[in-house]
């Protein structure tokens, strides 16, 4: 079953192409990145992919390394 966020999300019916950039970098990730500033289901996009350790794409407007990061910081952080 969709999870009800992924429903309302900004990215739906776009080309997934563009959620998987070829590297990491901003540039590459800008076109992504712009689509999930918009989307209204940003953070529990992020979540799932925090929650799931997605390794790849785009999620919730971040990067893998990004959500790497997220992921050290919460640590820290408990």
């Amino acid at each position: 079953m969709i999870a009800t966020w992924r429903k309302r999300a900004a990215c739906r019916g776009i080309d997934v192409e563009i959620f998987y950039p070829a590297t990491d970098e901003d540039d590459d990730a800008e076109p992504a990145k712009a689509v999930c500033a918009e989307c209204p289901v940003r953070q529990a996009c992020l979540e799932h992919a925090l929650a799931n350790r997605e390794r790849e794409g785009i999620w919730g407007g971040t990067t893998e390394r990004e959500r790497r990061r997220i992921l050290r910081q919460r640590r820290k952080s408990a």
